[in-house]
């Protein structure tokens, strides 16, 4: 695969040959990595964007300590309204003290890098671009339609409501999956009572309207890039979630776009960061605010990171999604049309993963 210094490409750049040279290779990004490269391939090349500058100005990206949420009321409504305050300007914070243990944490992270550091003809067994496997290990689910593939690779698990046999699962990595499921699930829920409350309502009406009952895993692997001014390791985009829990590594590279800028989520350890995606923003009629967010390339790496989407995704849904009634009114009435998740999950995937949001078809 040929490679070039620069974002001007020949007019002979056969594009579609060398994404599928990539793709057949199933060795993904790190493939390219190992094997010695020192430029980055052409299909990662970004295409000019709207320049949005990274920040200068200092922002106090939101931390919000859990300590005491489930012993202390009068701490558990300081909690309430210092995320629904981080949910309606921000659309993310972190969270400490949050209870999934750090050795989990660590551990979660070792999984992850144990799988994509393994032999490459053990890792290509689940290397496919058919969604409905029990696990999906591939390179950028949107490859062959993306302006420019993204510095990653990642392999997808969707863990509820039918999780996986483990059988089906790595060996490198089963056990921690479905310990970090339990863990993460239980989390969740707790986090949607708080943001239940935080929106008016009972703690337990987002709960009850099944936003915790699918729970997709996402674990990404960003290799060192040896020109990261080229590409991205993941391009802007909102999550097509309700709720995202991330665990990331010390390394950085997370952004969000706050007031037309990029701002740095920096590393916390010990920490989650946690963001609100498009269906709530859908529910919750822009009250919450799901936000464009980036990963930046880097020459340092590989960079680590598991999101754990509240999403039931591809599965086959009839229920339908609108606006909490609770949360209209004649002076608010509702922003949005009805959809199911999965058709919203389709609607995404087909649109891909950069540029406007894909709530914007459901603008009423």
């Amino acid at each position: 695969m040929s490679a070039t210094g620069t974002s001007e490409l020949p007019e002979d750049y056969d594009r579609a040959s060398e994404l599928r040279a990539f793709d057949e290779s199933k060795a993904g990004v790190k493939g390219l990595v190992d094997a010695g490269v020192s430029h980055v391939p052409r299909i990662f090349i970004q295409p000019p964007e709207k320049k949005r500058a990274n920040s200068n100005i200092r922002f106090d990206f939101p931390v919000i300590d859990l300590q005491g949420m489930d012993t202390d009321r009068i701490q558990r409504n300081r909690i309430v309204e210092k995320l629904r305050e981080a949910s309606e300007t921000w659309g993310f914070f972190k969270v400490v003290n949050h209870g999934i243990p750090v050795t989990v944490m660590e551990e979660m992270l070792n999984g992850v890098r144990r799988f994509y550091e393994q032999d490459t003809e053990l890792k290509k067994e689940f290397y496919t671009r058919d969604v409905s496997k029990k696990l999906v290990y591939n390179s950028n689910f949107d490859l062959y339609t993306a302006k420019a593939a993204s510095w990653r690779d990642t392999f997808y698990c969707l863990m509820a409501p039918h999780p996986p046999d483990s059988q089906d699962l790595p060996a490198a990595c089963r056990d921690i999956l479905m310990e970090y499921k339990d863990q993460v699930m239980k989390f969740g829920l707790r986090l949607l009572e708080l943001m239940s409350e935080a929106l008016g309502l009972n703690p337990s009406h987002l709960k009850d309207m099944d936003c915790a009952e699918g729970l997709a895993m996402l674990c990404h692997y960003y290799p060192a890039c040896p020109q990261p001014e080229l590409t991205l390791g993941t391009g802007f985009h909102t999550d097509n979630d309700f709720l995202t829990v991330l665990l990331q590594d010390q390394i950085g590279g997370l952004q969000v776009l706050r007031q037309d800028q990029w701002v740095d989520v920096p590393p916390m350890p010990g920490s989650l960061v946690i963001n609100v995606g498009d269906l709530l923003q859908l529910i919750t009629n822009d009250r919450f605010k799901s936000v464009e967010h980036r990963v930046l390339a880097n020459h340092i790496g590989p960079r680590l990171s598991i999101a754990c989407f509240f999403s039931t995704s591809v599965q086959p849904s009839s229920k339908l999604y609108g606006p909490i009634k609770e949360l209209v009114s004649d002076e608010n009435p509702a922003k949005y049309r009805e959809t199911t998740v999965s058709d919203y999950v389709a609607h995404f995937q087909q649109k891909g993963l950069e540029g406007s949001t894909a709530l914007q078809h459901l603008r009423l």
